[in-house]
């Protein structure tokens, strides 16, 4: 049940009136609790079995670290746990494929059975989630909840369920606890949020993706140009596509009295690799960083110690992404990017005497070729895109004109957000005008879309 398709707009539609009915009634929370399980369930029953036991262990762990002694025990069962749930589901297949290839290149003649299971849509989301809450009541960061069904709310809220933003207790909780107040501004800069998110998805991402599914299928059928101008365009894919998603969660959950973190903010304006994912998928860098880069021991033990710290975080966020080597790749090539650069970008010569445009291509130029080894099917579709484009010929490749004017719009106003104009594009009648736009462009060019988006397979 995707967000832009006709089965959720029933689903809401329904749901919404008897949520409205019954918010100031004690009957809040509980049909709160079945429609994120409804919403669930609609990809496949049993996992509301699996989200129901990670709500239900990591809610008991918090509830004896509170009256134990050994709190250190406990949280490593809601550690390993959520771990474990993760490597199962989403790793098992990965780790039996790269055992049977160590085992055929020692010439055993053995192979490890593949496990024949499926990955729960947004198991990496919301595992995350919970175990971030367990991780906080350990170290003193919020209180317990005392009610398991406001907690299992909390992790199953629908709008975030499948694709983030992975929201934190202390945020969200506190919200979930008293009935929500709010007013027609909320619904309708929630409902502006998701028509932005769903022009985005379906005008933007969907479209861009004609063109880069076609490249990426065969690289070795493309020439320079053309394999650039498909790894340019994934680019903008994935950030439409991820942010559209995101918009039209929180669009969603704030018409309900719910207000989501902030999960993208203009990440290809970033002038360092360290800004860009300080502005890019906002709720999982802040996660790693908090339970993984600083818990590893952050900057503190000198720089080696920091750059392994770096570079250990980056690649594990990359394994998060899939279990595939493309993504370990992916997180490698952003680690070393950040190395390589952290020095010179503390410079006051970085700071002050290069170019803020300068800077900004220079990041969105290194982000871009990282995504190469995110999109690509394999490495070795990986290396024949890398190699073609710096060998092949420069034979004039189809150039999809309509979206290279539209990502161009999209990156003014984004340039335009960050200056002197922000406060023209902050107007009631341009933000109106901008959603109308964009209204009349889905009602006139946009066909229906029922693709996935693309980081419900993390």
């Amino acid at each position: 049940m995707l967000f832009h398709t006709w089965p959720f707009a029933v689903f809401f539609l329904i749901v919404y009136p008897i949520y409205l009915a019954l918010k100031n009634t004690r009957l809040r929370l509980p049909w709160l609790l079945v429609s994120s399980y409804v919403f669930y369930a609609w990809f496949n029953p049993l996992y509301v079995v699996l989200i129901f036991y990670s709500s239900l262990l990591d809610y008991i762990v918090a509830a004896r670290m509170e009256k134990s002694t050994r709190r250190k025990a406990w949280l490593s069962i809601s550690i390993i746990n959520n771990i474990g749930l993760l490597s199962f589901f989403k790793y098992g297949a990965f780790i039996v494929d790269n055992i049977n290839s160590l085992l055929s290149i020692l010439h055993i003649s053995y192979a490890v059975p593949a496990p024949g299971m499926l990955l729960p849509v947004g198991i990496s989301f919301y595992v995350f989630q919970s175990m971030s809450y367990t991780i906080d009541f350990y170290r003193g960061n919020v209180e317990r909840e005392r009610s398991f069904l406001r907690y299992a709310a909390f992790v199953s809220l629908f709008p975030r369920l499948l694709a983030g933003p992975i929201e934190r207790a202390k945020n969200l909780l506190p919200q979930m606890h008293t009935a929500p107040k709010f007013s027609s501004q909320d619904i309708t800069d929630g409902l502006s949020l998701f028509i932005v998110g769903l022009f985005k998805k379906i005008a933007l991402a969907d479209y861009l993706a004609l063109y880069v599914d076609k490249i990426y299928s065969s690289p070795d059928q493309f020439q320079s140009p053309a394999l650039i101008l498909a790894t340019f365009l994934f680019a903008w894919q994935i950030y439409f596509d991820f942010s559209g998603y995101t918009d039209m969660a929180r669009g969603v959950a704030r018409i309900m009295g719910f207000r989501l973190m902030l999960n993208f903010n203009n990440p290809y304006l970033a002038t360092s690799l360290g800004d860009f994912w300080a502005r890019w998928h906002i709720s999982l860098s802040s996660w790693f960083k908090d339970y993984v880069y600083i818990p590893l021991g952050g900057n503190r033990k000198g720089t080696i110690n920091t750059y392994r710290n770096i570079f250990l975080t980056m690649v594990i966020s990359g394994l998060w992404h899939g279990a595939a080597w493309t993504f370990i790749l992916w997180g490698a090539v952003h680690a070393f990017g950040r190395l390589l650069t952290r020095e010179m970008e503390r410079t006051s010569f970085y700071r002050e005497k290069v170019p803020k445009i300068v800077k900004q291509l220079f990041v969105f130029c290194v982000v871009t070729f990282a995504w190469i080894f995110f999109r690509a099917n394999s490495i070795g579709d990986a290396w024949t895109i890398i190699a073609r484009i710096f060998t092949s010929g420069w034979a004039n490749p189809y150039c999809p004109i309509l979206a290279m004017l539209l990502i161009l719009a999209v990156w003014l106003y984004e340039f335009a957000y960050e200056s002197r104009f922000k406060r023209i594009l902050e107007l009631k009648v341009v933000r109106t005008g901008i959603v109308i736009a964009m209204i009349l462009y889905l009602a006139i060019f946009a066909p229906s879309s029922e693709q996935g988006f693309i980081y419900l397979q993390f």
